[in-house]
């Protein structure tokens, strides 16, 4: 019966190692940067690794042509360029950290940790 208590004790010191992991890892991925750019780099935008978009700078040469609806598109396909990047960014992290383990992933991810 003892052994049994060792084990669990184990376990859940272990649960706390990778909980203040994926901790860590979130923080690192807060301060990460990734860029999306389209249309010649005349739109781009830069994401943090938790999925925020940080900044957006478009060229003179969009304003000036006065196509309302090709800025409004860069700036889309920009933004989304940056997202899936943040997104990726974010899944090679939490694989790091779980080792491929099935189910940890969402299980992490339910706390707030991992892809949201």
């Amino acid at each position: 019966m003892l052994k049994g208590l060792g084990n669990i004790a184990s376990m859940m010191k272990n649960a706390q190692q990778m909980m203040a992991n994926a901790e860590e890892m979130k923080a690192k991925l807060k301060e990460g940067r990734v860029e999306g750019t389209v249309g010649a780099d005349m739109v781009k935008v830069v994401a943090s690794g938790d999925q925020r978009v940080v900044s957006v700078t478009v060229d003179e040469a969009v304003f000036a042509s006065g196509d309302k609806e090709m800025l409004e598109d860069l700036i889309a396909s920009a933004t989304n360029s940056a997202l899936d990047q943040a997104r990726e960014a974010a899944a090679a992290e939490m694989s790091k950290l779980t080792g491929g383990m099935p189910g940890m992933e969402e299980a992490l991810s339910k706390f707030g940790l991992g892809n949201q």
